[in-house]
């Protein structure tokens, strides 16, 4: 392992701010939809919003990492009265629930911070959220970090363990003489 620095990008969420008007939900589905913007199911968005309207509570989460396994939080918060359970602001699509995965297919759905749109801009949810409650931010961070394989490098690992290094490297030498 060695220590590298990432850009890493997240999305502050002030809740005060927020007005429960879901654009950020519809822009976040209708990016995600195939055709790109041709429809707006909620379940595609990256983004959801918690709510109860009659108090004015709106609390925006968006998708995080997979985890395998459902965790063992079960805390309960009280928010002006209100009771959620810890799953009601978890980011993370697990076996346990329905949130953040694909309404076709049912895998898991991660926030990609809209980096198809342009890597210098602003997630969409961002951009649409006319409220101010969503804030995106940038940082870097020194992390320790494994190198990962590509797909040429982990091809090439796979014939090694298969045949040996030696006959790989043989082959690979016999086909460049040809070539």
């Amino acid at each position: 392992m060695s220590k590298v620095k990432k850009k890493v990008k997240t999305i502050k969420i002030d809740v005060d701010k927020c007005n429960g008007c879901r654009a950020c939900e519809v822009i976040c589905a209708s990016f995600h939809s195939a055709p790109k913007y041709s429809s707006n199911n909620p379940a595609r968005a990256r983004i959801r919003l918690i709510r109860d309207p009659l108090k004015d509570i709106f609390v925006p989460v968006y998708a995080g990492e997979y985890v395998e396994a459902e965790c063992m939080g079960r805390d309960k918060y009280v928010i002006d009265g209100k009771e959620y359970g810890e799953c009601d602001f978890c980011r993370a699509a697990c076996p346990s629930r329905d949130v953040f995965k694909e309404p076709d297919s049912g895998l898991p759905l991660k926030c990609d911070m809209c980096e198809e749109n342009g890597p210098d801009e602003e997630p969409l949810c961002v951009q649409w959220c006319l409220a101010d409650a969503l804030i995106y931010e940038e940082r870097e961070e020194e992390v320790e970090e494994d190198v990962k394989l590509g797909d040429l490098e982990l091809g090439l690992k796979s014939l090694a363990d298969k045949h040996g290094l030696r006959t790989l490297m043989e082959t690979v030498a016999r086909m460049t003489q040809k070539g």
